[in-house]
Parts: structure tokens; C-alpha cells; sequence
């Protein structure tokens, strides 16, 4: 059985592009085996630094693949 994708999200509240983001994932990953995992860069002083006003920023297994708007085209073809 294959591990299912890891995916980051990191959000913020008040933050319309990440209510985008959390939408274009959850319709992109439909029926591929994954594990989102939602990060609050606010809540969190070093990733507030890492990421700043880059979010939502999205990370696949490791890999970071999108910041800002998610485009689902290019979602689907990680997968």
C-alpha cells in the first residue's frame, strides 16, 4: 500500500487566499491517499519569519510547491 502524501498548508486567520487554498486542495486531492496538516504561521514565531506574508504557502511531502494562490492544474499533475 502506497504512504499517503504528506501536505503542508500554511495559513493564517483573516486570510482569503488561504480559505482559497484550503478549497483548491481539498477539490485537487480528492482521491489521492494524503494527510493535510494545517500550520498557523501567527501562532508560531519562526515560521511567522520563514514565511512572513508569503502564506498561504503549500508543501508537499518536504517540498515546497506553491505560495500564495494554489493552481490547480498544476496541483493535479503533482499527482
Amino acid at each position: 500500500m502506497t504512504e499517503p502524501v504528506r501536505v503542508d498548508l500554511y495559513t493564517r486567520a483573516d486570510c482569503p487566499l488561504c480559505d482559497e487554498a484550503k478549497e483548491v486542495l481539498s477539490r485537487g486531492l480528492r482521491g489521492t491517499p494524503h494527510r493535510l496538516v494545517e500550520h498557523d504561521v501567527a501562532a508560531d514565531p519562526a515560521l511567522k519569519a520563514l514565511y512572513g506574508d508569503e502564506i498561504p504557502v503549500v508543501v508537499v511531502d518536504g517540498v515546497k510547491r506553491f505560495a500564495g494562490r494554489v493552481n490547480p492544474v498544476l496541483l493535479r499533475r503533482l499527482f
